[in-house]
């Protein structure tokens, strides 16, 4: 898609209006009371489909965490702060932001972990003859590593596929498909409910990524019958830099989710200590050791940010931004000087815009220390995240001259 050119009608507005014109949707922005439970500066943060910025309430529910309940309390905070529950009650918290009823998201592990222990579970519900494991073919690089581990593991045979041709690669032979929601360089938004039952159509598990979509859109796992799903809470939840990701199995599927990791904290009787394994029930047979306690209570910390936000809303800023920024780019930026890697329709979008643009690591670089940040994938990539609890219009409009000017200051040099 190539951002809009600098039409007569474009060229024709007043200096200043793209900038009122921001000040006028801040001003009528639902979300914009939001923006105060976090802590932000005078700079334009546009990294958070990276690390989501830091929610205000955090530091004093830590300081709490790490005086009190761990200074403490010690081991009795277990049970009586709560600790060993921790990952089902943060995994409900989580639940509703991605469409689930509660009793189906554990939180904890990495999202590697929690893919490794997703498909090798997918395709151990796989029918006889079925060996066959569909990826994402443009996937983020570790998922695929991971995948090709659980295939070897499994006796399966990666097979990849585009997204987009996921539908109609599924066959007889398909134990489990592993997607990614959105496109983590350039943002597409894929078709879930539309891929997941063509999956299902053909007798094989689907298994989601969400990193780059949870918290920033809908996304209906339990309307759309989804499988597995796993999701990083560092990006749009904002749970900090390592927060534990999280795992979500349909409740239909968890009698027989049998994970590749069992560990103690799956065990039926944790404390029994038995030397033969028996799953616990519903979503704890995704729980594998000790929970990393402090990172998992600065999530649900984090989480509270979400209290009466609906993610419709979210989701409705998040297209307002983004539509608003390409505008502002096309007026702003020299003709030709970036091309947008986004799709321009908005049920193909997530909730950032990946600009191609001659050496764009030079011009990332002086972003940022024009107080713009935003990130650079290789090899010509400039990625911008729109997170709509924090990011205002303001921003978006700034970001883009900001990015007009370095090009302008640069000349042919980048």
């Amino acid at each position: 898609m190539t951002v809009h050119e600098k039409t007569p009608a474009a060229q024709a507005i007043a200096p200043g209006a793209l900038a009122d014109e921001a000040a006028r949707l801040d001003a009528a922005d639902e979300l914009a009371a939001v923006r105060e439970r976090f802590a932000l500066d005078d700079g334009v943060y546009l990294d958070g489909n990276s690390l989501g910025v830091l929610p205000r309430g955090v530091p004093g529910r830590m300081a709490d965490v790490i005086e009190r309940e761990w200074g403490r309390l010690r081991i009795r905070s277990w049970e009586e702060s709560g600790w060993w529950t921790a990952p089902e009650r943060i995994g409900d918290r989580i639940a509703p932001l991605v469409g689930a009823a509660p009793g189906q998201i554990v939180v904890g592990d990495s999202t590697s972990v929690n893919v490794f222990k997703a498909v090798v579970a997918a395709v151990r519900m796989a029918g006889e003859g079925r060996d066959e494991l569909l990826v994402d073919a443009s996937t983020f690089p570790t998922d695929g590593y991971i995948a090709e581990s659980a295939a070897r593991l499994t006796g399966c045979r990666v097979i990849p596929v585009e997204p987009g041709e996921v539908p109609g690669a599924a066959g007889p032979r398909t134990a489990a498909a592993l997607v990614n929601h959105v496109d983590y360089r350039t943002g597409r938004l894929h078709d879930l409910p539309g891929t997941t039952a063509s999956v299902h159509a053909a007798g094989a598990r689907v298994v989601w990524d969400l990193c780059h979509s949870a918290g920033a859109l809908p996304v209906g796992l339990d309307e759309h019958g989804v499988d597995l799903a796993v999701g990083c809470t560092y990006k749009y939840l904002n749970g900090g830099p390592g927060a534990p990701a999280y795992l979500y199995v349909r409740r239909e599927l968890q009698p027989r989710f049998d994970s590749p990791l069992p560990g103690w904290n799956s065990h039926a009787d944790p404390f029994g200590m038995a030397a033969s394994f028996t799953p616990a029930d519903g979503s704890l047979r995704g729980r594998v050791g000790t929970p990393d306690i402090l990172s998992m209570l600065a999530l649900e910390a984090a989480l509270d940010v979400w209290d009466g936000v609906p993610v419709e809303a979210v989701r409705g800023k998040s297209l307002a931004l983004t539509d608003f920024f390409l505008r502002c780019v096309g007026h702003y930026v020299p003709l030709g000087r970036v091309e947008s890697v986004t799709p321009a329709a908005h049920a193909e979008r997530g909730s950032q815009i990946a600009l191609r643009c001659a050496d764009a690591g030079a011009v990332m670089r002086e972003l940022i220390a024009r107080d713009v940040v935003g990130d650079f994938r290789r090899p010509d990539v400039l990625r911008f995240g729109f997170t709509p609890l924090y990011t205002s219009f303001a921003d978006a409009e700034r970001a883009a001259r900001v990015l007009a000017d370095v090009l302008d200051a640069h000349g042919d040099e980048v």
